[in-house]
């Protein structure tokens, strides 16, 4: 299905600004849906009598009149005379009667969206009358809130630019909602907005009771009590406001945002949208601590690893036996790989590694062996991309493994040479070619029953750690390739 900027890229002749005006309203239109406790169906016209639905909002406060999916299709005057109205008289227009849609009646309202003095789309607001409602005081704010919001469409006035409304992270109508008059008392608040201020610390009724000021009384920090008192006067002079979060001097937590209530340019208060995320704070600070004791683990095993290559390194130096000093700096630089992943973990966020970031810093320490016996340069082509922690280790060794067999094997002392690691990524499966130009494999090679310590590491990991598949070829030109695939899905 096409996106609302698709459709009106192939549809319309909009400018970029109406475009974006659209948009806004439809970044907004989940809280006039939830109000009105209808659909909302965003329709452009297409000529004098064609229109075609580019977007659709449903209320999560009652049911929906469309249980089908209308984006993308179109109706004319003759089946919808109210959006044509709405159009030409830019007002909003009502069917005087219901009509029956899917089995359900439904009454319909055209309300226009305006941008500047012209009219740029229709808002369809359609309600389900199958379910009797008992007007109450809930529900008559919250239908009051969304027609003088409504009007505000037709006035041009909602939703605005500056500042931006932060409505994807924003309290909804069913977090918290209260009602201010002109003067900033409150009018009606919502048995949810009443938890929120109960748990801040304010034990009785909120009906006449000035927001701003009781507001500011009850939060922790001077700063934020100003600014959330300050935004909630700018709502009432007027002026939308992006979200806020503030503590109570009880340690609730609580979103807020306050948007004006300004039908046809008439003051008429504000509503204030409100959120209890004490729970959430706790939740996000616990993992927060968490990571933070992860990556500290990551940061101690990466030293430890460095100060045991030290070790070794040490030891070498020590050691008379040329087959000893081999083996030390062999371990040195297996124990100095992982060192590399774990370094790599204490900085990551989620337990995920960047291997090009790794596989770049592992060549070049590789290399610097290499130079002491051959002249073979090392290549990296594509991209590894990013892996869970589980498979960057054993992942890292396999790839140092088989390179520095390509060092040891390949190439006679002094002869210079190329070792090219190339990798392919798709959504299943990281393959990863390590090619060289030497010698090749020797006759009668088998990986299945080689002595080689280093390629027995490789085969092991790969089997068991990695689930994944190695062999070893022939070059046509000459060299040696290893083969690696590793699946990329998470096992379980």
């Amino acid at each position: 299905m096409s996106t609302l900027t698709d459709l009106l890229a192939e549809h319309t002749k909009l400018s970029g600004a109406a475009v974006d005006h659209l948009q806004l309203v439809v970044a907004e239109w989940q809280l006039l849906s939830d109000l009105s406790f209808a659909d909302f169906l965003m329709w452009v016209p297409l000529d004098d009598r064609e229109f075609l639905c580019v977007a659709q909002a449903r209320p999560t406060t009652a049911p929906t009149a469309h249980p089908e999916d209308v984006v993308g299709s179109t109706t004319d005057v003759d089946e919808h005379p109210q959006l044509r109205r709405a159009v030409t008289e830019v007002r909003i227009c009502r069917e005087e009667d219901p009509r029956w849609h899917l089995g359900v009646p439904v009454r319909r309202e055209a309300i226009p969206v305006r941008l500047g003095s012209e009219v740029i789309a229709v808002l369809s607001r359609n309600t389900n009358l199958a379910v009797p409602r008992v007007p109450s005081p809930l529900e008559i704010s919250y239908l009051g809130s969304a027609a003088d919001l409504c009007q505000m469409i037709a006035d041009g006035t909602f939703p605005t630019t500056e500042p931006s409304p932060d409505v994807h992270t924003s309290p909804r109508v069913g977090d918290g909602l209260i009602r201010l008059d002109a003067s900033g008392a409150v009018v009606f608040a919502s048995p949810n907005a009443l938890s929120a201020y109960h748990r801040m610390g304010h034990a009785s009724d909120l009906i006449g009771v000035h927001l701003a000021p009781l507001t500011r009384s009850l939060i922790g920090d001077p700063f934020d009590a100003t600014e959330v008192a300050q935004r909630i006067r700018l709502a009432l002079d007027g002026q939308p406001s992006m979200r806020i979060e503030a503590e109570s001097r009880r340690g609730a937590a609580v979103l807020f945002r306050a948007l004006p209530l300004r039908p046809r340019g008439s003051a008429a208060g504000a509503l204030v949208l409100c959120r209890d995320v004490t729970e959430v704070r706790r939740r996000d600070r616990a993992l927060m601590s968490k990571d933070a004791t992860i990556r500290e683990i990551h940061h101690r095993v990466k030293n430890n690893l460095q100060t045991v290559a030290a070790l070794l390194r040490l030891q070498s130096r020590r050691t008379s036996s040329e087959e000893a000093r081999e083996a030390l700096a062999e371990s040195v630089r297996r124990v100095t790989s992982i060192a590399l992943v774990h370094e790599t973990l204490s900085m990551s966020v989620d337990e995920r590694v960047d291997l090009d970031d790794v596989v770049d810093k592992v060549i070049p320490m590789m290399s610097d062996v290499a130079a002491t016996e051959s002249q073979v340069v090392v290549r990296r082509e594509g991209p590894f991309g990013i892996v869970q922690a589980e498979l960057a280790t054993p992942l890292v060794m396999v790839l140092t493994e088989l390179v520095q067999n390509a060092f040891e094997h390949a190439y006679a002392a002094g002869q210079r040479g190329e070792v090219v690691v190339h990798a392919e990524r798709s959504a299943k499966w990281l393959d990863v070619v390590i090619a060289d130009d030497g010698r090749g494999l020797p006759p009668g090679f088998s990986l299945e029953r080689t002595d080689r310590l280093g390629l027995q590491i490789v085969r092991t990991l790969v089997e068991s750690e990695l689930r994944g598949s190695l062999s070893l070829r022939r070059r046509p030109r000459g060299g040696t390739e290893a083969v690696l695939r590793v699946p990329l899905r998470a096992r379980r």
